[in-house]
């Protein structure tokens, strides 16, 4: 299969992916600059590892947030970096860059964005597509026209719900939440219950190692600091502790599927019960998340294969001449580029 010249991007809170010819960048979503001379001293994972370190003369910067852009600079420089990363051919005088945007975003966030990819592209021509349909495209969605499926995308700062047909958007939702979020709250929770400081790795290890309470680990260990004598210490946690600062977020997503389930034409139960609900993004994969989300809805729920990156293989997908929903870019994902173009 030929492979359309141009670039996919995945622009994430938590993680960016760029990818060019079938090679993909696969970093995190940061940026170091020295606070004296402004120059960039790493990105992506190099930034990333000094995060919540405090360098005293390095400023650790996430230029994403909610799946947005939070800092257009240092968004603009973190883009420009994978980009040469990934060597988009010279050759390509107007490259195709299409690029993922949360179906919550407003219409100045899309203009940020498209704003970033032209300073990050120049000259590219740019083919914006909701998250949520380039997930169910990269989740496998079966291409027969207008046959219903059920995608949850959770990333590090949104979470996508949507019903679609075939490539098209049927019901959608967008929250403002995802594994940041629950990192968050392990964070407060540990600090409020146990008087423990921890960083935002040990919060993700923590959800990712006890999850909703369903794994066989009843606690795991987690190191930070004594929040009363400002010491270090490591502290056995429980996984009643996490569970339950996860409930929020978790019932946030559940609910928002049911209300989605709720609301489907007729026409597309019989697809949507038999597809299952796929779930994608990072998130997907929080231990126990799949079985809550199937008891809300009442409909088999499952975490589809390599979930991280169903965004961008889903994106790279429309730069396929051979797309697999329909052999060309569905009308659905047309109607999708249009509205965030349009803002």
């Amino acid at each position: 299969m030929r492979v359309r010249p141009g670039v996919a991007v995945d622009l994430g809170t938590v993680n960016t992916r760029v990818s060019v010819g079938g090679e993909v960048v696969d970093e995190p979503s940061a940026i170091a600059v020295h606070r004296r001379t402004a120059a960039i001293e790493g990105v992506g994972t190099d930034a990333d590892a000094l995060a919540g370190k405090d360098p005293v003369d390095i400023e650790i910067i996430h230029p994403v947030r909610d799946g947005v852009v939070a800092d257009f600079d240092a968004a603009v420089a973190m883009l420009q970096a994978f980009v040469r990363r990934v060597r988009v051919p010279r050759t390509l005088a107007r490259p195709l860059a299409v690029v993922c945007v949360p179906g919550g975003a407003t219409s100045l966030e899309r203009r940020s964005l498209a704003a970033a990819m032209t300073a990050a592209l120049p000259r590219s021509v740019l083919q914006f597509v909701d998250k949520s349909v380039a997930a169910a495209a990269g989740a496998g969605l079966n291409p027969a026209p207008g046959s219903g499926a059920v995608v949850v995308d959770i990333g590090g700062g949104t979470t996508e719900v949507a019903v679609l047909a075939g490539g098209h958007v049927v019901r959608s939702r967008s929250l403002r939440l995802g594994g940041n979020t629950m990192d968050h709250a392990i964070t407060q929770a540990v600090r409020t219950e146990l008087g423990l400081l921890v960083g935002r790795d040990a919060a993700r290890k923590l959800k990712m190692t006890l999850g909703l309470g369903e794994h066989a680990a009843q606690e795991a260990e987690a190191a930070g600091v004594d929040a009363g004598r400002q010491t270090p210490r490591v502290e056995l946690v429980p996984a009643r502790l996490v569970a339950a600062a996860l409930q929020h977020s978790v019932t946030a997503i559940t609910s928002a599927v049911s209300e989605l389930l709720a609301d489907i034409p007729p026409n597309l139960a019989e697809d949507v019960v038999r597809g299952k609900i796929r779930l994608a993004g990072g998130g997907a994969l929080l231990p126990g998340l799949a079985r809550r989300i199937e008891a809300a809805a009442d409909i088999p729920a499952y975490v589809v294969d390599d979930p991280m990156r169903s965004v961008i293989r889903g994106a790279t997908g429309i730069l396929h001449d051979g797309y697999a929903m329909a052999g060309r870019q569905p009308a659905g994902l047309a109607a999708a580029a249009a509205r965030a173009a349009a803002g």
